[in-house]
């Protein structure tokens, strides 16, 4: 390379280089939006839980999560036939009081359980605005016949087993479900990937393996990540779903498998509530199977 030539090279190199600005990202806080978490079950009555939504960069403490529970909202679910007036309920938790909305069962004229095959609508009036969704019951007609388990393979930890479950789809796509399981005396838990739609198993028995629900509020163990133990007491829960539920479950779970992963694509979870805010009112057809394992 002749002298002009690599003067030149050098040259422009600097000045890319000594072009380089320091940018700071400032996250802009947003006005916070009501957030629903809504159910309704089938032989359950309805559960509503409002709170607001909070900044993601806020550091969070109990009082704030507090804080951010909705109160003395006007809240009525529909089926079509009859209107209830869900009434509000405080209930103690290990870091405070959390609020939710349900049936209020002193009065036999409001209580109201979810129907298979039903549409219910969720009309809400909190802090001078008004929000509503709609769901369906779906019929139950994606089930499960038996479950079963096994030793869990090529496992040193003998105690260690997984769970099977025979699943047969109906003829016809657009069959969505949600799974959760209990073991012993816990609540149920969804699996980590809950939410499945029926695109390759349209129409067909199968079996599939079950993996144990996990609570996301502790710590991930992945030594653990699936498997029951012996002496274990295991309920499924096998749910059919609602397009808009599944859709919902299924952005949610995509997002959380993305937090912490710069490389990943950021994914809007799809709600089902109007008025711009966050979250789901869904419907669940539910099934539940047990089984003893033997220590």
């Amino acid at each position: 390379m002749n002298k002009p030539v690599l003067f030149l090279t050098l040259l422009v190199s600097f000045l890319f280089f000594s072009c380089e600005k320091v940018i700071e990202l400032v996250p802009e806080d947003q006005p916070p939006k009501l957030v629903v978490d809504g159910t309704i079950e089938s032989g359950q009555p309805p559960v509503v839980f409002l709170t607001r939504s909070l900044n993601f960069f806020n550091k969070l403490t109990p009082e704030m999560l507090s804080a951010s529970f909705v109160r003395n909202a006007n809240i009525t679910v529909s089926d079509g036939l009859r209107t209830i007036k869900l009434r509000e309920y405080p209930v103690p938790v290990t870091a405070g009081v959390v609020y939710l909305y349900t049936i209020d069962s002193a009065n036999p004229a409001g209580i109201m359980l979810g129907g298979f095959g039903k549409t219910y609508t969720l009309k809400i009036e909190a802090e001078g605005q008004a929000y509503e969704a709609v769901t369906t019951i779906p019929s139950l007609t994606k089930t499960s016949d038996s479950i079963w388990w096994k030793p869990a393979p090529n496992n040193p930890d003998t105690n260690r087993v997984v769970v099977f479950a025979r699943v047969s789809d109906p003829s016809g796509k657009g069959n969505y479900i949600r799974y959760y399981t209990a073991r012993n005396d816990s609540a149920y838990y969804p699996g980590l990937n809950s939410v499945f739609d029926d695109e390759i198993v349209d129409g067909i028995t199968y079996e599939i393996q079950v993996f144990r629900g996990q609570d996301r509020n502790q710590e991930f163990d992945n030594d653990e990540f699936g498997f029951f133990r012996r002496g274990d007491r295991v309920k499924v829960k096998l749910t059919n779903i609602d397009r808009a539920t599944y859709d919902f479950w299924r952005t949610w779970e995509q997002n959380q498998s993305n937090v912490g992963n710069p490389f990943s694509v950021p994914i809007k979870v799809l709600g089902n509530i109007n008025n711009n805010a966050l979250g789901l009112w869904g419907g669940y057809a539910a099934q539940e199977l047990k089984i003893d394992i033997p220590r």
